[in-house]
């Protein structure tokens, strides 16, 4: 299963190493890393997507806790909680199919960011099962490029049951 942590961490050299080799000492994989600065100072939060069945999760979880420059751990996979990525396509686009991608992308809400003779850039942002569907519904027309930020993700305040 999918899990997504939140890691809350002292902003100093080594951290990312650290963490990074926790996971790769024990043969667990992160799928996607986003790393940034929080409102209180010397503070980043380290956004984790990795699988595992709840076993190894809680033995990811209490390994990271251990950890110096650890301040806090949280699994928002079993709470209400807001997480996004922001991905970037380079998608083939032909004269003749350009009105036709256009479409698609509107549905999607995307933002197109650039437009050349043979292909266009497009912004987007969403939930993880969003982009998966905008880039298999895209692939048809022959995506050349992509990039994708991880995801950031935010627990509610408000938590509905």
């Amino acid at each position: 299963m999918r899990h997504v942590l939140s890691v809350l961490v002292e902003n100093e050299p080594g951290v990312l190493s650290r963490i990074s080799g926790l996971f790769s000492g024990r043969g667990f994989n992160i799928e996607t890393l986003n790393v940034g600065p929080t409102l209180e100072e010397g503070v980043s939060v380290m956004t984790i997507t990795t699988t595992g069945d709840d076993q190894i999760i809680e033995q990811i979880i209490k390994q990271l806790r251990k950890l110096v420059t650890v301040i806090k751990v949280v699994d928002l996979t079993e709470l209400t909680s807001v997480e996004l990525e922001m991905m970037l396509l380079k998608v083939h686009a032909e004269d003749s199919k350009k009105a036709e991608i256009f479409r698609l992308l509107d549905v999607f809400r995307c933002k197109i960011v650039d437009v050349g003779q043979d292909d266009i850039i497009v912004e987007t942002t969403g939930d993880h099962d969003k982009l998966r569907a905008l880039v298999t519904l895209l692939q048809r027309y022959g995506i050349k490029e992509m990039a994708r930020t991880g995801a950031v993700a935010l627990k509610r305040s408000l938590q509905l049951d």
